[in-house]
């Protein structure tokens, strides 16, 4: 069936090329009526088109089918906007053509407005086409922010109350802080306020390591699957899924300060790289590892702890034991005490970019001299 509308198609434009411009020509040999010239032109014009194209047929029937089907893969929102940005790019092209149409400069009033055409067409085409995630996340957060102004001036109206509450930001979460699995317990106990969101491409990074050779791998994106599923379907917090990706941006952490700055979001994570970006680039983050150090418990130079001395350290004669939060203490002349539960008395504490570590002496060796 396309083959035929394509053959009819070239008889169409070939007959009216030779109406138009084969008559002239036949006045020169042939006298006889205008319309008899103007009838033999069209048939002619249309039989030359169409034998000149008879090898043709098929491949512009295949490249019209190459077209279909690219077009029927292409998603609907790529369409829509690329469409979209298309229309704006030949609107512009079409006033900036009407300024050129004055100029008696035949190379400038009629070969560069095609050219003109053309590009500001691809362009706008482009640019709708690459920004459209930008795009979709401005009209949803628009739309959110609408329904919400509607939602608190519908309640203030029924309260007769004029207080405004700032909504919290939406929490972003990364590959490393889901994998940690430690933001579902503090997730649970409503530490953190907002949406929860889950950007698409941190749950591609997240199934590609779990679908690594390497067993470790494996099963560190496992468990950031299931810490995911709980949080969805255990932890009374709202989790949401951002569809959307930066294809022209290729690192996940590149992606989500971009995201954090599109949304006014919260990035969180453990990961120490990314929070100097976030902080370079004036993107509020949370990091997991900076909340458990802060909630530590408090321990001063002279404070009794009772220890379970379990390795020797680096040093001579030195143990090493850990507090319940994974904090190490080096227990000096406490070699002879491992495996044993002793009582010590802490002589410093020292804070390092790792985390803190204790010193500490034995109680016993205090109360001998």
């Amino acid at each position: 069936m396309l083959k035929r509308i394509v053959q009819l198609f070239i008889l169409i434009a070939g007959g009216t090329l030779g109406f138009l411009y084969l008559p002239d020509l036949f006045d020169n040999f042939w006298n006889a009526d205008n319309w008899l010239h103007s009838v033999t032109g069209m048939i002619t014009g249309a039989l030359i088109l169409y034998l000149l194209t008879f090898w043709f047929v098929d491949y512009i029937v295949d490249f019209l089918r190459w077209i279909e089907e690219t077009l029927v893969r292409v998603p609907v929102a790529d369409l829509l906007f690329g469409s979209f940005g298309l229309l704006i790019g030949l609107l512009v092209a079409y006033l900036v053509n009407i300024t050129l149409q004055d100029i008696e400069f035949t190379l400038v009033s009629q070969v560069l407005p095609i050219f003109i055409t053309i590009f500001l067409g691809y362009l706008g085409f482009q640019v709708g086409f690459k920004r459209k995630d930008e795009f979709v996340s401005l009209l949803t957060i628009a739309t959110k922010k609408e329904k919400d102004k509607e939602k608190t001036n519908s309640t203030d109206s029924e309260n007769d109350d004029e207080n405004t509450v700032d909504q919290p930001k939406a929490k972003i979460l990364d590959t490393s802080v889901i994998i940690d699995g430690r933001i579902a317990d503090i997730c649970q106990t409503h530490f953190l306020e907002g949406t929860i969101l889950i950007p698409q491409f941190v749950l591609e990074e997240l199934q590609h390591i779990a679908d690594s050779s390497d067993v470790l791998k494996r099963n560190r994106g496992r468990r950031g699957l299931d810490v995911l599923n709980r949080m969805q379907k255990e932890i009374p917090v709202n989790v949401e899924i951002y569809e959307g990706d930066f294809e022209d941006i290729q690192e996940v952490d590149s992606k989500l300060v971009k995201l954090a700055k599109l949304i006014n979001g919260v990035v969180v994570t453990n990961d120490f790289n990314l929070n100097k970006v976030c902080e370079f680039q004036n993107v509020q983050v949370l990091n997991i590892n900076d909340l458990a150090n802060a909630v530590k418990p408090v321990v001063l130079p002279g404070e009794e702890l009772t220890v379970n001395v379990i390795k020797d350290g680096k040093e001579e004669n030195q143990g090493v034991a850990y507090l319940d939060d994974g904090t190490m203490i080096v227990v000096e002349e406490g070699k002879s005490y491992i495996g044993q539960t002793i009582e010590v008395l802490v002589t410093s504490v020292l804070q390092t970019s790792a985390g803190r570590m204790i010193f500490a002496k034995p109680k016993l060796l205090e109360k001998a001299l």
